[in-house]
């Protein structure tokens, strides 16, 4: 529980790093050119954007590991009833 709340506050962190870094740099490298401010600042945007695919991919596959918990319990479940039938 803990560790997901982290990983949304992460998220959320490098969500902010792309938008507000990208635009950030693109204004601080405008005087040198438009071009350089587009590169540098396309860089920051995609440094940004690749923690954020990280903490989204870790998220689903914390999702998905849950959802197999709960699958496998329902199993189990299923399966132990399935049990108790088949000896009456």
């Amino acid at each position: 529980m803990r560790f997901e709340k982290i990983l949304s506050l992460l998220q959320g962190a490098s969500l902010a790093l792309a938008i507000a870094g990208g635009s950030y740099t693109f204004f601080t490298f405008l005087p040198f050119g438009i071009i350089l401010a587009l590169i540098v600042g396309l860089f920051f945007f995609l440094f940004g954007s690749f923690f954020f695919i990280m903490f989204e991919m870790a998220q689903y596959q914390i999702d998905k590991m849950d959802e197999l918990k709960k699958q496998t319990y329902l199993l189990e479940k299923l399966s132990q009833n399935d049990q108790k039938l088949s000896y009456h």
